[in-house]
């Protein structure tokens, strides 16, 4: 009976890998090199960038629920992850070998779906990875894990990149992504269960349950005004993410190998906030720290629309890493302390895909806003970062009334 108790770490680390993994995808694809390549390389608009990841998140927000769902149903994760991988693997790499603007779209979308959708059965496998240790730090270990993976991957992509061209990047991370999730794959077990025939009666209770978490949010005090915060401010904060490097390029004049050590600092830099902002979590309580992160946005992005300088752009990479770091540390306390224990599950459904609706809105706003100023030349990107402003003060605005703690 002990052993059963005791952490199996061949099983954690493998798990933890695909963490590792991902973000390889997630800073070179949706950070680094694919927006550059749209907007530099193939001189796209930015709103094609939007365009595109906007509609693979529609469409990740609506179906994560389902996913969920079937894979409860058929009592098993691993070939689910395995499909979303693989399919997010196959259209990376053929972003590179077509090298085509609306191929490139088209491929990215389905890329990025797979990536986002694969995190469903992935986050559902760590119940099971973590029997005999704290789900908690086995997640931490994953966190920290990406941390890695991130910069990793622009390292070991960089020579690719530097010999030829940004679109030599797709093939490799493609490569990267799939090599480094493989010990998840295989090292992962799950219990062999008897899977019952899926019936119309299945899915239409299936579909009932997603809803049930959405109407219970009203049940309890300041939770569902948190959840429209966290939707309204994430629009903000996927929009940096993704288009950071354009701004950087466009605007500040930095070069590829500027950028990448600009990603770099600002990785450690979110280190750094999860970890400060943690600690401030543990004594101002979660919706404070949570709204002096939002505060920290303001500054860093208020920064960016007014630096004319490269010395001064560095600032506000480090000032965006922070505030990164620090707003999903505190956002996922003040869930906790929102819900009730015996609702926790369903209530973090509810704020990943708050979370991923985040990224719909904000980067269409951006891509309609550089193509409606385009006669301002790079001012057209200034009031960009401006709207973002908007965003980020409707939710600090939210914040205010939900309550600071639920007792």
């Amino acid at each position: 009976m002990q052993k059963e108790h005791c952490p199996n770490w061949p099983v954690i680390l493998s798990w933890s890998l695909y963490d590792f993994a991902n973000t390889i995808f997630s800073m070179n694809i949706i950070s680094l090199y694919f927006p550059l390549w749209v907007t530099v390389d193939k001189k796209g608009e930015d709103i094609l960038y939007g365009f595109a990841l906007s509609s693979s998140m529609i469409l990740v927000a609506f179906s994560m629920p389902v996913l969920g769902f079937f894979s409860d149903l058929m009592g098993r994760r691993i070939p689910l992850l395995i499909g979303l991988t693989i399919l997010s693997v196959f259209f990376t790499g053929s972003i590179g070998i077509f090298d085509q603007l609306t191929l490139g779209l088209i491929f990215f979308a389905l890329a990025n779906y797979g990536y986002h959708a694969a995190l469903v059965p992935y986050d559902a496998l760590l119940p099971r990875v973590s029997k005999g240790y704290s789900v908690g730090k086995v997640a931490g270990i994953g966190v920290a894990l990406g941390y890695v993976g991130a910069i990793a991957g622009i390292l070991m992509v960089k020579p690719f990149v530097s010999e030829a061209g940004r679109v030599a990047s797709f093939i490799p991370t493609a490569f990267l992504f799939l090599l480094f999730s493989l010990p998840c794959f295989f090292m992962v077990k799950e219990e062999k269960k008897k899977v019952s025939a899926i019936s119309w009666r299945a899915v239409k209770e299936g579909v009932a349950k997603i809803k049930n978490p959405l109407v219970s949010t009203t049940k309890y005090p300041g939770l569902l005004r948190f959840l429209i915060a966290n939707f309204i401010y994430c629009d903000a904060v996927n929009t940096v993410i993704a288009f950071m490097s354009v701004y950087a390029h466009q605007v500040v004049g930095f070069n590829d190998s500027m950028i990448r050590i600009l990603f770099i600092v600002s990785t450690l830099f979110a280190v750094a906030g999860s970890l400060i902002f943690g600690w401030i979590t543990d004594r101002l309580g979660a919706k404070k720290t949570l709204m002096v992160v939002l505060c920290t946005w303001i500054v860093g992005l208020t920064v960016a629309i007014v630096s004319f300088s490269m010395w001064v752009f560095w600032m506000v990479g480090s000032i965006v890493g922070i505030a990164l770091g620090g707003t999903w540390v505190s956002a996922r306390s003040l869930v906790v302390e929102l819900s009730p224990s015996e609702k926790i599950g369903e209530i973090y459904g509810l704020y990943n895909m708050g979370g991923k609706f985040g990224f719909i809105l904000g980067p269409l706003v951006w891509g309609a806003i550089v193509l409606m100023f385009s006669g301002l030349g790079i001012h057209k990107y200034r009031i960009a970062v401006c709207s973002l402003l908007l965003f980020l003060s409707g939710g600090l605005y939210l914040l205010r009334k939900v309550p600071s703690r639920r007792i």
